[in-house]
Formats: structure tokens, sequence, C-alpha cells
């Protein structure tokens, strides 16, 4: 049997650490940490788990932060990915993104919602667990994550195939607005290639111009991703064309070769294979010969691994009746008296390896917007940090009363 839950303590206590959260967050934007250069934010989660008192902090060959609480005999895990994408043209920021801002109310910088805000709130929920000794029959992993925004999920690839770690259930910490997500489309990146041959610009009807031929596949494929697959909670699969590449001898030729980039996102019932099939079907691909095929990450960590993988990111959803999300939604009740709103990401998460490739539930909640992400002035709420770190210290607990 679970011990009660005190509530009411620990929200005065996500309450009492809201500076020290915003300290830290500011700590964290202000390092740049974009994928496959973690390694100075890594080392600063490190030094911050260790001042609240986690019984075990390490990085493992990949990179990633793990810090453990507690030493029951059933492991819950919490993901935060640490690394962000780059600032984009600086003339959009109304302030320094690395040196942030912050109000009474807000902190801007990049990462703040996507998603360092979420490994703020995991530590000092971490600390709170501590202060109150709520410990019990669980031990739990938080995990700062690098590589994601190039290759999301990677990093759970590498703590479940090679380090062995199987967590029963994992909160993701990824912005929700401080609601209740369960599940995302998944998504596949593919590459379709044409050839042609050059000739001098001047008879180019000596040649075979790998653009013309690609220029038929282009509104095939603007047609298809109008009669792509649809499910009711998660909404459409999505297709659109996002990188366009070409060779040619000079601007006084053919071109010899096209390529497209597609970002393709992939609604339940739909699987890679037929993703892949249903643009090989399509006739202009038949007829130009064009190679379809899915790209592979293969890029280093920053401490120098390559875990190599396809780009394949597989849908995933936990049904609104699963424990992970009775868990959460017996916590948010408990914490602030009314039900949390249930709901679902636009964007992919670590979910699409942990949940997706290893059928391991997750379930969302954090700090931020989804809208902030990736974008100038990217910003968080102070308010979504103290419920956050509540709502983390809480969870395990509600979780073993829930079963």
């Amino acid at each position: 049997m679970a011990k009660n839950i005190p509530f009411k303590l620990i929200l005065e206590k996500a309450k009492d650490y809201q500076a020290d959260m915003t300290r830290f967050l500011r700590d964290m934007v202000a390092i740049p940490s974009e994928s496959c250069d973690e390694k100075r934010v890594v080392h600063r989660i490190k030094e911050e788990m260790e001042k609240v008192g986690f019984d075990k902090v390490e990085i493992d060959p990949m990179g990633n932060v793990l810090g453990y609480i507690g030493h029951g005999p059933r492991l819950v895990a919490m993901d935060a990915h640490i690394d962000t994408v780059g600032i984009g043209n600086i003339k959009n920021w109304d302030f320094d993104p690395y040196e942030g801002m912050e109000t009474d109310e807000l902190i801007g910088g990049r990462g703040t919602s996507d998603q360092e805000g979420g490994m703020a709130s995991m530590v000092y929920a971490g600390k709170i667990i501590r202060d109150l000794g709520l410990e019990d029959e669980y031990t739990l992993l938080v995990t700062g994550t690098v590589q994601e925004e190039d290759c999301d999920g990677l990093c759970w690839q590498y703590i479940i195939e090679q380090s062995g770690i199987r967590p029963e259930f994992v909160v993701s910490t990824e912005p929700t607005d401080c609601q209740v997500y369960r599940g995302q489309r998944g998504r596949m990146e593919i590459r379709i290639d044409v050839q042609g041959v050059s000739c001098h610009g001047s008879a180019p009807e000596r040649g075979d111009n790998a653009i013309f031929k690609m220029g038929p596949i282009l509104g095939e494929l603007q047609e298809l991703s109008q009669r792509l697959g649809y499910d009711e909670f998660l909404g459409k699969g999505t297709l659109t064309v996002s990188e366009i590449f070409f060779t040619s001898p000079s601007r006084c030729a053919v071109a010899d070769s096209c390529a497209v980039s597609i970002d393709r996102r992939l609604t339940w019932g739909e699987t890679w294979e037929g993703a892949l099939d249903e643009i090989r079907a399509l006739p202009a691909v038949q007829k130009a010969n064009a190679v379809v095929s899915m790209y592979n990450y293969d890029r280093p960590s920053w401490t120098g691994l390559v875990y190599p993988t396809e780009c394949y990111f597989p849908t995933w959803k936990v049904e609104e009746d699963h424990f992970t999300v009775k868990a959460l939604v017996n916590a948010y009740e408990g914490l602030f008296g009314k039900a949390p709103v249930v709901d679902k990401w636009t964007f992919s998460t670590n979910g699409v390896s942990i949940m997706g490739r290893h059928g391991i539930p997750v379930i969302g909640f954090g700090p931020g917007k989804e809208p902030e992400a990736h974008a100038p002035n990217e910003k968080t709420w102070k308010s979504h940090l103290v419920t956050c770190a509540a709502m983390y210290a809480a969870i395990p607990l509600s979780w073993l009363a829930t079963e």
C-alpha cells in the first residue's frame, strides 16, 4: 500500500522552490546546447542533481545524464531532452536568446519551453521527494537526454537497448501547457532521387533534365497528401516536401540529378512500409524510375559515440483509461482540486522510442507550450515550473495508489 500523499505540503514545497528552479533554468539556457554539443549543460545538470541530494548521478556513454532518487524495487522514469535547436535569425529576437529575460511571470530564452524547463522541475521534484520523505517501493530515474532535436528517441533506444534500463512507465516532460498528453503521431524522413543526363543548356534535347522529371512527382505528392490516413484522436497523417537538391555541371547545363526530402507524419494505423510503398506506386515516380528511400542517422554524440538508426519514429498512444493516465489525473486532482485536460502532442517526442519501439507506456506533462518550441522569443511560465515540480513529486505515489 502506497503512502498517503501529502498534496498540500508538496505544492507548498514546489512554490518555495520557484526561485531555485528559475535560477537553474536560466543557468541551463545560458549554455548553448544544440544537438551533439550538450557536454557543458549535461555537467551543469549533474551538478544540480548532486546538490539537491539525488542518491546517484551518472553520465552514460552516449552522454545522457541519469539521476536516481530512492532504492525501491519498481522503476519509474521521467525524461527531458536537454538539447535545443539553434536560434535562427537573431534579428527576430527581442532579447539575447542565451542571456534570456525574466519578468515576475515569465522566463525567456532558447530551451525554456523546449525543453529545459522540464528538467528544472524534475530536479526540484527530486528534492521535494527527499525533503518530505516520499520515497516508497519505487526508484525514480530522472533523465536528461541528448540528440532529441536531431533524432528523437535515439537516446532512449540506447538507454533501453544498450544500458538495459526498462522502467515500468515514463513521464515525458515535453511542453504540454500543464495538460496530460497521451500520444502523438509518428514520423519518418523520406528521400526521392531522380537521375538525368547533363548536356549543354543551349541544346537541352541532348540531355535528360532531372528537375523536369521531378516536377510531376511533386504534383502527385501534393495530391497524395490530401488522402492520407486519419485517426479520431491523433488526427490526419501529413506529408510535405521539406528540401530539394540538384546537381548540374553549371548554370548553362541540364541538371543530371534531383532529389527531395519529405517530412511524413504518420497517424495511428499507418506504417513506414506503407508510407514508402504509396510513394513508390505514384505513376510519376515509376515513370521516372525514381528511388524512394528512408534516411539514416549516424551523427556522433558529444562523447563521440555513434548509434546509427533509420529515420523512422513510430506513432504511439495510450488509452484514456490506462493506468498512467489515471495516475496523472489523480495526482493533478489531489494537488489542484480539478480535473486536467487530457490531449495529445502535435510534434514528436522521445516517446517514439520508449513507447513506439519498445512498448513502455509514456505519458506527458510538462511546462511551457508547443508553439514556443523552435520559435524566436521562446518563453515559459514560472507558475508552470511550480505546477510540474509538484506533479512530478506526487506522480510516483499516485501511481502506486492507483494500482
